[in-house]
């Protein structure tokens, strides 16, 4: 139907429901600390750490993200498919808020829930960015309206009536003095690589060393040893650092709280870890994948991929960037189904294919043969990553079906089935 609607029809009408729907809960976000993450990757991250950061200070503390809704002690998994969804969802969930008696909510901000000012009457007291790199290219209409999108959050935040506003920015992203012009009397900027002194509120840590199972760095002389791996997740942690910085919490308490996270569901999960490892990651972006992939190839002896690509006609440029990607790190890579969704399945894994180097893939459209087939390749050392759902519970299929699915479960299961070596 949505088809045959002209877009200007479409955005009225979506920019009209927003207020709409404020007005009908009571304009919730003028009662509430509401914090916005916004970015490429790293958002449900971000969302989750800064969660607990604010509840261990004593907040009482609703959030909600691709991974899962939590409001004070209620929590459940966000199966939509959607980070941000529509219609009154979220003027309703900052409502439940109110009635729960919390005091701070965490929203992941999609730029596609922008697109469709989801985000639009919701008064924010902090935006905060972890990075911007292409993605949502054909729904927005070029790199140029992606980029737009996201800065839309930070231009409302500046014209809000909150009194403390702050803007939490990431300063290694090369995009960051296009964003720190909404609100330049109360940035915070955060990076491992910063120019020290560039920046009136900057956190940068005086040293920060990556393991394979951890995360050291020292900032104010304080040690934060965090059971996160990879870089990105230095600066995932780094963002929820500032954002309970920028609304003056004691970083002793932000540590703690960092300290004794272990990660999202779905995010560079471990399912199992020796003789071999099997990993399950969300990546879903040449940008992520490339992180992923670079952070696990130095602590492995050979990196076996089940890799696949979202339908619909979804951002099909990045398919053979992410198989050139995986040509890259990978020893061995096996192609498999994702969401096809309308699309036919065996044409976006030759999409794929066209940007893979030297190396041949294995095709197998059944996503379980192909995590079958990965685990079954193991041997002792090695690697078994499998990226683009993470802990999604369903699979999108043609006519908007939706299949039951766990990545995670499912490599538990064909774990259980095959003899250790």
């Amino acid at each position: 139907m949505k088809k045959f609607i002209p877009e200007f029809i479409l955005s009225l009408y979506h920019r009209c429901l927003s207020p709409v729907a404020a007005f009908w809960y009571g304009r919730p976000s003028r009662k509430l600390v509401v914090i916005g993450v916004t970015g490429t990757n790293g958002k449900s991250t971000v969302v989750d750490l800064t969660h607990k950061i604010f509840a261990a200070a004593g907040y009482r503390v609703a959030s909600a993200s691709s991974v899962r809704f939590i409001i004070d002690d209620r929590e459940w998994q966000n199966d939509l498919k959607m980070t941000m969804p529509g219609r009154f969802f979220l003027q309703k969930f900052l409502w439940q808020a109110l009635q729960k008696k919390c005091d701070t909510v965490i929203l992941e901000v999609t730029s596609e829930g922008i697109k469709q000012s989801r985000e639009r009457a919701i008064e924010f007291d902090v935006a905060a960015l972890t990075n911007v790199t292409p993605e949502h290219i054909e729904s927005h209409g070029g790199f140029h309206r992606y980029l737009a999108a996201k800065k839309k959050l930070f231009r409302e935040l500046a014209r809000s009536r909150k009194p403390h506003k702050a803007i939490v920015i990431n300063g290694d992203d090369p995009h960051v003095e296009q964003f720190l012009k909404f609100l330049p009397e109360n940035a915070w900027v955060y990076g491992l690589y910063l120019k020290e002194g560039a920046y009136t509120h900057e956190v940068k840590p005086q040293t920060c060393f990556v393991r394979h199972d951890a995360i050291h760095l020292t900032y104010q002389k304080i040690d934060f040893n965090l059971r996160l791996r990879g870089e990105f997740n230095a600066y995932n942690a780094l963002c929820a650092l500032t954002i309970a910085l920028s609304r003056g919490i004691d970083i002793s308490v932000a540590r703690a709280a960092l300290e004794s996270s272990g990660g999202v569901a779905g995010r560079l999960e471990y399912v199992q870890e020796k003789p071999f490892s099997v990993v399950v990651d969300y990546a879903h972006t040449p940008d992520a994948l490339t992180k992923v992939y670079g952070s696990l190839k130095p602590h492995t002896k050979r990196l076996i991929c089940v890799l696949g690509a979202a339908g619909g006609g979804r951002d099909k440029w990045k398919r053979p960037e992410m198989g050139k990607i995986a040509s890259k790190f990978c020893d061995d890579i096996i192609l498999t189904d994702e969401d096809p969704y309308d699309e036919e399945p065996a044409s976006i894994l030759e999409d794929i294919k066209k940007g893979i180097e030297k190396k041949m893939p294995e095709v197998l459209l059944d996503r379980k043969e192909a995590i079958a087939t990965a685990i079954k390749k193991a041997q002792a050392g090695d690697t078994v990553i499998i990226t683009g759902k993470g802990s999604e519970p369903w699979m999108m299929a043609r006519g908007g079906k939706k299949i039951p699915w766990d990545d995670r479960e499912i490599a538990r299961k064909i774990l259980s089935e095959v003899p250790k070596t």
